[in-house]
């Protein structure tokens, strides 16, 4: 029986920065899966780069779903110490580029379906393997419409992003959104005379961080989350081409992640008002002028009710007492809504290593990993 450690040792080697191909790595555990008697299917991606997988073993049922995905975050720029891209072991630490997020988790799945081949199954054990989830959980948006149909109705998905093991019942949602400002081009020494886009630009950020103080005031609140309020951030703004020209033209990109009882709807709509509030100060001096705002990806948030079934489900098989609910986004949400109970489970600490140089994971955390894979494979034979 190859262990977990040495799934891990190769999974590690494939670069899968999202920037990259994942194929090598997804022919190896699709071959790892059919030579144990799962039925495996490649989901490619648009452009043939990149694929999933939705394997399969068992009979005809529900079953339990394990989800994660193939990608890792880069590592350039960061001062690693150690290879990122061969399993390296110190003492109770293994480390490595997705040893925590999330190729652990991948390991311990595959390690299961090498315990189960020889396995009557009374239900099914189903995976789903995604890509360029680091990229804002594109990777199964690709794939959901072939996906959905195969998933059938699993009575639990555990989702394995790293929660040291507990099991966590919600993370807020994400859009990201780009507002292009148009103004007027001319020369410097008549400024006065031209509507200038960055002008706009500053104005609706000044609209964007009023939201914000609205939402953080008067908005919803969860206090299970460290920021207990829908956020929103301007990460990148950009505009003009020459220091003596007026620029016409200028960009913002921003993002708001919010709570599930703020609705993503209703943060757009009132985003799109304040893109009009400011369209409106400036289109008497020019009737070009304007904040055109377009939201180019989002994924769902997650939000299980302590008192629903899962909950439970998942802490004894987690031997977790504890729930939590995590900063960062995970492709929970879409299984959700298609009805699927999930929870989000697995193996290390995001905040601790989760995109880190030196990136790893404990040995014991794994352990904790592959006994709850041992529990969920008791739960799919009898």
């Amino acid at each position: 029986m190859p262990s977990t450690l040495d799934i891990l040792d190769k999974l590690i080697a494939y670069d899968t920065v999202s920037k990259n191909s994942n194929l090598e790595l997804a022919a190896y555990v699709e071959d790892y899966l059919q030579a144990r008697g799962f039925i495996v299917h490649r989901i490619t991606d648009p452009g043939g780069e990149k694929a999933g997988l939705y394997a399969e073993k068992g009979p005809d049922g529900d079953g339990i779903l394990l989800s994660a995905h193939t990608d890792v975050v880069p590592v350039e720029g960061q001062n690693w110490t150690k290879d990122p891209f061969r399993l390296t072991r110190d003492g109770e630490r293994i480390y490595g580029r997705g040893t925590t997020d999330m190729k652990g988790y991948v390991a311990s799945v595959m390690a299961l379906a090498d315990r189960a081949a020889d396995v009557a199954l009374r239900e099914p054990l189903k995976i789903a393997l995604s890509y360029d989830e680091e990229v804002g959980c594109v990777g199964l948006q690709h794939m959901l419409d072939r996906l959905a149909p195969m998933l059938g109705q699993p009575r639990a998905c555990f989702v394995g992003e790293p929660t040291e093991m507990q099991v966590a019942v919600g993370h807020k949602g994400k859009a990201a959104l780009r507002a292009v400002c148009h103004g007027q081009s001319g020369h410097s020494a008549l400024a006065p005379k031209f509507v200038n886009a960055l002008h706009l630009a500053n104005d609706f950020m000044y609209e964007l961080r009023a939201l914000q103080e609205f939402y953080a005031t008067s908005g919803n609140s969860d206090p299970a989350y460290s920021v207990p309020y829908s956020t929103f951030h301007v990460g990148m703004m950009s505009g003009g081409r020459a220091l003596n020209i007026v620029p016409d033209t200028a960009e913002l990109t921003f993002e708001y992640r919010h709570l599930a009882s703020d609705l993503g709807k209703d943060i757009l709509t009132r985003i799109q008002a304040a893109a009009d509030k400011v369209s409106a100060r400036y289109q008497h001096l020019c009737s070009e002028a304007r904040v055109e705002v377009e939201q180019y990806n989002a994924y769902p948030g997650l939000d299980v009710a302590e008192t629903d079934g899962i909950v439970p489900y998942a802490q004894k098989l987690a031997q977790s007492n504890a729930t939590t609910k995590v900063a960062f986004g995970t492709e929970a949400g879409f299984f959700s809504e298609l009805g699927i109970p999930t929870v989000v489970c697995g193996p290390g600490s995001m905040e601790g290593q989760g995109h880190k140089p030196d990136e790893y994971l404990a040995i014991a955390q794994l352990n904790a990993c592959d006994a709850m894979m041992d529990r969920i494979l008791e739960e799919l034979r009898h």
